[in-house]
């Protein structure tokens, strides 16, 4: 990616920044920011295969364990890249709608990740399979 590429997205950010300023302290722009630019960067890289990945999902049949699953899904988002969406939701439809639908909406996106983006996002402290440290 070009320097000048890069320094513009990297401006873009710190502008959301800005805008935070009076919701949250300096400190805590990193965890409202940087799970917002991953997620929309996923959305990037898996927008080529998004019919793909939910052609596949419907076709699986009911059942299947999460394994076999994982698999027809990893495939169908290109076989070398190891996460997929299943929601109808992107983050260009998620924009558009309605203020109050958006936490739903953000939460039904991100739990329809695999499970390998979603233990990322979700806090799953509360899990039973979870050890505490």
């Amino acid at each position: 990616m070009p320097s000048e590429k890069i320094t513009t997205l990297s401006s873009f950010t710190w502008s959301i920044a800005e805008i935070l300023r009076g919701d949250f302290k300096q400190s805590e722009y990193g965890k409202v920011i940087l799970p917002f630019v991953v997620l929309r960067r996923l959305d990037c890289i898996l927008e080529p295969t998004k019919d793909a990945v939910l052609a596949a999902n419907t076709a699986l049949p009911d059942g299947i364990d999460d394994a076999t699953r994982d698999l027809f899904l990893f495939q169908a988002a290109g076989g070398q890249l190891r996460v997929y969406n299943t929601s109808q939701l992107t983050f260009a439809r998620i924009k558009t709608q309605q203020a109050t639908q958006l936490h739903d909406n953000l939460i039904a996106y991100i739990t329809s990740f695999s499970a390998n983006v979603r233990d990322i996002f979700l806090d799953n402290s509360t899990s039973p399979n979870r050890s505490s440290a």
